[in-house]
């Protein structure tokens, strides 16, 4: 009998991957775009729960994501144009595809006029609109800052983007309430918080992520699997002739691209389209998606998420490496409420700006919604058996949120995740049945912190 290889084996377990209700029923084209989907609220704010009687927000602290940016660089753009350009060359370019190269270059100028990796003006967007939605949230507590001279304290990652996302946030905010000018401080750079998968706490994850047998065996079955072939040859088949997609598919321009990543360049370009929106023609948008169909851009999207879900997220059910290290930011989380009750903070509160690789984690290892299963040995991570969406997760502009709120010497915890109310994990009990408040004495009994 020949030997199936580790690799061949494990792709046997994604052929059903992305099942048919997948694309059609039950995923909407924004859980195709991944981590790269722009940031939409997920609660009307009408509909929050009141705080019990008595009880006054006297704190509040988050974490988010950087807003909506340009591509990290020019690479995909860079790809799939050195074969659009062969194409032209031998006069195998579909119609569609023809118009294809220049729309290309255009994403590509205005990612590099802004500067790639750099927030768009949707990211600054993002990020105002939801500074404002904080203070009109908790009117009472930052009235009470103001008036008690409180700080307001502002740190980051110390990237581009967080840094410039701290600064619109905290911009918008004094100007929705100028009479937090005065509690405004100098904004601050921890790296170690902030950054920490690629500081000193972050270094056995970086070994792992380098040199992990059975993660990068995992990564490659889930790529190289029929199903990607078929959608790759479907998309390129929307910008080039079928011959010259046989000559990508036969390995002839290997040297430049394969046809999965050729499609993945393609499916980059669409899934960064909407965040680039201000900077599309008259703000119209790119219109990319005619480049990729629904299904296609839902299976490139699973790819995405997949990498994600491994590298970043829940990952292997055996191991916690890819978040035990978001344990200093829970820590923080934790003790900043903690010096609020006990008294040490002059704090009224703490925004702190980062990035997906530290959303994702954290998220996973507070056990948030969609990040509560990891993959289990011999089942591999689907859509149809992981809640598990990059979408959703950690879009761009993705936030994490605690109020803390005091009646005498009482304090409860509100959490808001993309600024929706959301219970803390299995095993927390709150105040009441259906309510989302948490005794802070509870959470650190749950949290394992008492």
């Amino acid at each position: 009998m020949k030997r199936v290889t580790p690799v061949l084996a494990l792709g046997a377990l994604f052929l059903t991957a992305l099942p048919a209700h997948a694309t059609d029923n039950g995923l909407t084209r924004h859980d195709s775009y991944g981590t790269k989907a722009v940031y939409t609220p997920g609660q009307n704010p009408r509909t929050y729960q009141h705080a019990p009687a008595g009880y006054t927000a006297v704190f509040t602290e988050n974490v988010s994501r950087h807003g909506s940016r340009s591509a990290t660089d020019g690479e995909d753009g860079a790809t799939i144009l050195a074969l659009w350009n062969q194409a032209e060359a031998d006069g195998q370019l579909t119609e569609l595809g023809k118009e294809f190269g220049p729309d290309v270059q255009a994403i590509e100028a205005a990612m590099s006029a802004i500067g790639y990796g750099n927030l768009s003006g949707r990211g600054k967007d993002e990020l105002r609109a939801t500074a404002v939605r904080l203070d009109k949230r908790l009117p009472g507590l930052f009235a009470s800052i103001a008036r008690n001279g409180e700080k307001i304290d502002v740190v980051s990652s110390g990237q581009g983007r967080a840094v410039d996302s701290g600064t619109v946030f905290s911009t918008a905010l004094t100007d929705a309430d100028p009479a937090l000018r005065a509690s405004l401080g100098t904004a601050r750079v921890d790296k170690d918080l902030l950054y920490f998968h690629k500081s000193a706490g972050g270094a056995d994850y970086q070994k792992w992520l380098a040199s992990d047998e059975r993660l990068a065996s995992t990564l490659e079955a889930v790529t190289d699997q029929p199903a990607s072939h078929r959608a790759a040859a479907r998309v390129l088949g929307k910008i080039f002739e079928p011959a010259f997609v046989k000559r990508v598919v036969n390995g002839e321009f290997s040297a430049t691209a394969s046809d999965i990543t050729a499609a993945q360049a393609v499916y980059n370009l669409y899934a960064i389209a909407p965040a680039m929106s201000e900077e599309s023609p008259d703000g119209r948008g790119w219109d990319l998606d005619r480049y990729i169909a629904p299904r296609d851009a839902a299976w490139f999207g699973y790819l995405s998420d997949a990498e994600d879900f491994y590298e970043k997220g829940p990952s292997f059910s055996d191991s916690d490496i890819t978040y035990k290290m978001a344990g200093v930011l829970l820590d923080d989380f934790f003790e900043q409420a903690e010096a609020k009750r006990d008294g040490t903070s002059t704090l009224g509160a703490e925004l702190r700006f980062t990035h997906a690789e530290e959303i994702i984690p954290l998220a996973a290892l507070m056990r948030l919604p969609g990040s509560e299963k990891a993959a289990t040995p011999g089942r591999t991570y689907t859509y149809a058996d992981s809640p598990w969406r990059g979408a959703e997760v950690a879009s761009l502009a993705s936030n994490i949120q605690w109020d803390v709120f005091r009646k005498g010497d009482d304090y409860l915890v509100r959490m808001l995740y993309n600024e929706k109310e959301i219970a803390f994990k299995a095993g927390c009990h709150p105040i009441r049945k259906n309510s989302k408040f948490y005794d802070l004495n509870e959470l650190e009994r749950c949290f394992g912190r008492s």
